[in-house]
């Protein structure tokens, strides 16, 4: 068997029927990291989890919204998604962020959310949640790797697991290559260069794999307790 026969070879191991609840939690002004939260969402529930697609909300001030009409429509397309609450953290194990970069880091949106999250993390609420994130620029050197780490970073305070896609899967070198997790380059248009959809999957069925072991060994402490 050689290096990448090894690299890709699927888990065998039966795991236990408790069921993962995912959270999908996405920033989107023009649509493409909405686009990734749903394959993220459909990898989930392939991987048999509970999902939910939640949007954080919107911050900037409408006369900047009105003056891009792509904005607008996009925010008027979803505006039957959830708004995310930190009722959804609570009942997540696994939680996919999905957002693009701006100038290398978070969107303010995104921070803005994460921000308030400071309540659960005292009550040690966030520890252990299993995540993972995603992210697009319009140029694959605009921070896409940054800005995914930037969030990792939030993570590691929380006492979160990070559950990157690293090289597991041939998707992701199909995808681009990016080991911490989907990115994806999109033209003036919004259209994406890459073909993510299954990076995308992939990423969100590793993220509950490696919840669902959480999970279950967190389970089984309990009960030896």
């Amino acid at each position: 068997m050689n290096i990448f026969q090894k690299l890709f070879k699927k888990e065998t191991t039966q795991m236990s029927s408790s069921k993962v609840n995912l959270a999908v939690i996405y920033y989107s002004s023009n649509g493409t990291n909405f686009q990734l939260a749903q394959w993220a969402a459909e990898g989930g529930l392939q991987a048999g989890a509970d999902v939910k697609v939640l949007k954080v909300p919107e911050t900037a001030p409408q006369s900047v919204i009105d003056g891009s009409p792509s904005w607008k429509a996009h925010l008027e397309a979803t505006k039957h998604i959830p708004t995310v609450s930190l009722a959804d953290l609570e009942w997540a194990d696994a939680i996919i962020f999905s957002m693009p970069t701006r100038f290398g880091n978070l969107p303010a949106q995104m921070k803005q959310f994460i921000d308030t999250t400071g309540g659960l993390w005292a009550q040690g609420k966030t520890v252990n949640k299993v995540v993972s994130a995603m992210t697009s620029a319009q140029n694959p050197n605009a921070g896409q790797e940054q800005t995914i780490l930037q969030l990792y970073t939030s993570m590691y305070h929380w006492g979160a697991i990070v559950a990157a896609p690293g090289f597991t899967d041939p998707s992701v070198f199909v995808a681009g290559g990016n080991p911490y997790g989907t990115s994806v380059t999109v033209d003036q248009n919004g259209a994406m260069k890459e073909d993510v959809r299954d990076a995308a999957v992939h990423q969100a069925k590793r993220t509950i794999s490696v919840a669902k072991s959480v999970k279950n060994g967190l389970e089984q402490d309990k009960e030896v307790k």
